[in-house]
């Protein structure tokens, strides 16, 4: 029995789809739409609304904000974004606040209650390809929340892959999917696998209505209104761009397929400064809306071929291009994919592609057992069905096996078997069946799916019901979903000192999934006492981008802490054990991790947090503002102001506008986070070449100082450690390594500061015997020679009496005293 349910979940909309007959069935919403919008509202008597009665009751209150009116928001939308965080939704309807996973609750909810015929309780659930851990475990919270038993998840390149069906020869070349909605996401695609993926989350549909609000319907509203006083406070002109976001969505949709379009609104633009309602009647042209699209198009474009060029491939080696999204039926957008890469494939329904996708796999996965028993029948006949869900062959072998066991009926002694395809092409013919199984070789349609029924029966040809009594076979290549972070932890960098994420070996950024990842050889810092939870040691978990190893681990996202304490342990795990760490991702991203303990021969399975959230702390974000900024500064300050530092530059200087814009909004700050840490690495990169170069100068600058001390000593333990200390310091000039470096210098340093404390030590003695009378120059020579002799550190002092014109009265009371 299989799952046959695919519920896609975007930033603006969500929708839901079935398997019925082999076909996907797009389920319509109330409103007969293949989509629902992702909103959720509180009306006035606490009942919850989602989809097009809530998106209506939104734009309302868009519009009274516009109005300089501060009713309270009772519709949501857009929570999708902040799942995982600890973002609340106040509603002053109830008096309460709401998680971004019970609002996602109402809309799945909705979602699955489309289908009236049935209690739908499991479903595949489509992710973005770049989904954090913890924003997919607050993905299953949701799904929970809305009375979902059974919840799988598919990447939505995947999902993609399976919607257009590649085929063999497609998929022996690389595919390209362009994802352009409420965000931006790409993929690469090569065989049956995701190789690389790239996203911008702040980037998508809203850039685009926002700049024709703030490049077309703006500046024709500000020729005919005075609007100043809106436009000159920034909480005012924020508000009023949103509520003018639905009049820029209806030109740039009506623009896509007309000339031109004359928007025309008698309300719903607010009023000017003098208190005038304002009218809107502006004619646009495509070449108008192509001016102000084709920047942010741009951007999305340039990501691809940086995703491209990462891979050594060029735009000419894509034979496919996928679009997905409702952005992507932009003219404009496609004339620049077919200009800059190739021309793209408009063969499927950028739309209901995806969901379309999660619902084909959804056919392929079982429901649980747990499940399929409170549902089945089992007064019919249960058998297991065994066969390949994908296939791109002409036959394929299905094995038919009798479960007896969970069947309540009396099943005959013989039991005849015929599968037979639905379109009435194939049939296998009588086939005996037992309960330990029977391989019969089907016969598939060529380029389609395959879908058969099975009929059993008993030796006299009386018909038995059986569960299940169908199946299919996707004549398609299964594109399997991918790691799309690197999951590592932090270790210090033998070069640099610098805290470092590095990947764990197996957890590998776009490998395919399930995946295994190990991390042997942890050191334990102390004892862990069994039964003990004050005894532990913590493990950070990182998710990294594509080159983060090497990055500072902070740059990147922090999932969670593993946590091995004493009440993992059977016995006393002595300090400086070893603790090795195996970790499993499987298909739908859920982890598992086991602890083994060579010391004890002790495995234990160890808990996996499922509730974390990011939080991004107001001062302190506006702190890693500031020091970004003073990085810069040091940087110009060293000499370095060239066009990366520049780039850099601007880049702070517009996330720190963001963020002092929208200081309070958790979405915002995780925008500005995001962003912060990509500039923040290369930052960091030019930071380490100025670094290197001012520790070289130390370096080399430290050494002759000491070389020349070590020459006047004339000690041989000296020349040793000069030779020693100077292929060290050639060594370190090769690799540019800079925590060895200062490791060095703190040597060379601290033999410097050795020499001259004894030095010191011995001037102190001789000037107390100076001026105590008792040195006078009796044979200076001689002095010299066993000075020399006995301790070459004070050459220097002796070399000083010379100069002082100072007398030795008794040289060998002042060897015995330096000898002392």
């Amino acid at each position: 029995m299989k799952i046959n349910y695919g519920i896609y979940i975007g930033t603006s909309s969500a929708s839901i789809a079935k398997m019925d007959a082999g076909e996907v069935c797009v389920l319509k919403s109330d409103t007969l739409n293949d989509e629902i919008p992702l909103c959720v509202a509180i009306n006035r008597k606490g009942n919850i609304l989602v989809g097009q009665k809530a998106i209506a009751i939104y734009r309302m209150e868009v519009e009274s904000q516009s109005l300089n009116t501060n009713n309270g928001f009772n519709s949501f939308i857009e929570f999708s974004r902040t799942l995982g965080t600890d973002k609340k939704y106040f509603s002053s309807n109830v008096n309460r606040s709401f998680l971004s996973e019970e609002l996602l609750a109402e809309v799945i909810k909705c979602l699955i209650s489309s289908d009236k015929s049935t209690i739908i309780q499991s479903a595949v659930i489509t992710i973005p390809d770049a989904f954090k851990l913890n924003q997919i475990d607050a993905l299953r919270k949701s799904a929970s929340l809305a009375g979902l038993k059974q919840v799988e998840f598919i990447q939505e390149s995947v999902a993609v892959g399976l919607a257009y069906n590649l085929d063999y020869i497609r998929n022996q070349g690389f595919n390209l999917v362009f994802y352009f909605d409420d965000e931006f996401k790409v993929s690469l695609l090569k065989g049956n696998n995701i190789i690389d993926s790239e996203d911008e989350n702040y980037l998508g549909g809203k850039n685009l209505d926002l700049a024709v609000v703030d490049e077309i319907i703006i500046p024709h509203i500000k020729e005919n209104f005075s609007i100043d006083d809106i436009l000159n406070d920034d909480h005012k002109k924020l508000k009023y761009r949103e509520a003018l976001i639905f009049f820029a969505e209806e030109l740039k949709n009506e623009l896509s397929f007309k000339g031109e379009f004359n928007l025309y609104k008698e309300e719903g633009a607010g009023t000017d400064d003098e208190g005038e309602d304002i009218e809107i009647d502006l004619l646009a042209t495509q070449s108008d809306l192509e001016k102000v699209l084709s920047p942010i198009f741009q951007k999305a474009i340039d990501i691809s071929k940086k995703l491209l060029e990462r891979n050594n491939l060029k735009a000419s080696t894509i034979n496919f291009l996928a679009l997905i999204g409702k952005e992507t039926f932009s003219p404009v957008l496609r004339k620049m994919l077919e200009q800059q890469i190739c021309k793209p494939d408009t063969s499927v329904d950028p739309i209901t592609a995806i969901v379309k996708g999660a619902t084909i796999y959804a056919s392929t996965i079982e429901i649980s057992n747990r499940i399929a028993n409170k549902i089945s029948d089992f007064s019919k006949i249960q058998i297991e069905i065994g066969y390949e869900e994908y296939s791109v062959e002409s036959e394929e072998f299905v094995t038919l096996k009798i479960l007896a066991d969970k069947s309540e009926g009396t099943i005959p002694k013989k039991v005849i078997a015929e599968i037979t395809r639905t379109d009435k092409a194939w049939s296998s013919g009588n086939v005996e069946i037992n309960e330990i199984g029977e391989v019969i070789e089907v016969q598939l349609i060529k380029g389609h799916t395959s879908r058969f029924e099975i009929t059993l029966c008993d030796d006299k040809g009386q018909i038995l019901e059986c569960q299940p009594s169908a199946f299919q076979i996707e004549r398609r290549i299964y594109t399997s979903p991918t790691l799309p972070y690197s999951i590592g932890t932090e270790v210090q960098d033998k070069r640099t000192g610098k805290i470092i994420f590095q990947t764990i070996s197996g957890l590998e950024i776009n490998k395919s999934l399930p995946v295994l990842g190990t991390y042997n050889g942890i050191k334990t810092d102390k004892p862990l006492r069994p039964g003990m939870d004050s005894d532990f040691i913590k493990i950070p978990l990182y998710q990294g981008e594509h080159g983060a190893d090497g990055t500072r681990a902070i740059y990147n996202e922090h999932v969670y802490d593993i946590i091995i304490s004493g009440a993992d342990l059977p016995a006393l795990l002595p300090e400086n054990s070893d603790v090795d760490l195996t970790i499993n991702i499987d298909k739908s991203q859920k982890v598992s991790i086991q602890a083994y303990f060579p010391y004890l021969d002790h495995t234990a399975e160890i808990e996996v947090p499922t509730d974390t959230v990011q939080s991004v702390e107001t001062n302190w974000l506006a702190n890693e503002i500031r020091k970004a900024k003073g990085s810069i500064e040091e940087l110009k300050n060293e000499g370095i102001n060239n066009e990366k530092i520049q780039k850099a530059e601007t880049e702070i200087a517009e996330l720190e506008r963001k963020f002092e814009n929208n200081k309070n909004d958790v979405d915002s700050k995780q925008e500005v986070l995001t962003n912060l840490r990509k500039t923040l690495k290369d930052i960091d990169a030019l930071s380490e070449t100025t670094e290197w170069r001012k520790i070289k100068v130390k370096l080399i600058y430290e050494f002759q100082t000491f070389k020349r001390i070590a020459i006047a000593c004339n000690n041989d333990n000296l020349n040793n450690l000069v030779q020693s200390i100077n292929e060290q310091l050639n060594q370190i000039l090769v690799s540019q390594g800079v925590f060895l470096g200062k490791a060095l210098l703190d040597e060379i340093e601290y033999q410097i500061e050795r020499i001259n404390s004894i030095n010191e030590k011995y001037d102190r003695e001789y000037f107390e015997l100076y001026e105590n009378g008792s040195l006078t120059l009796i044979d200076l020579k001689k002095a010299l020679e066993k000075v020399n002799r006995t301790d070459g550190l004070v050459y220097r002092e002796v070399l000083e009496l010379i100069k002082c014109d100072i007398t030795i009265k008794n040289t060998e009371d002042f060897l015995k005293t330096v000898a002392k």
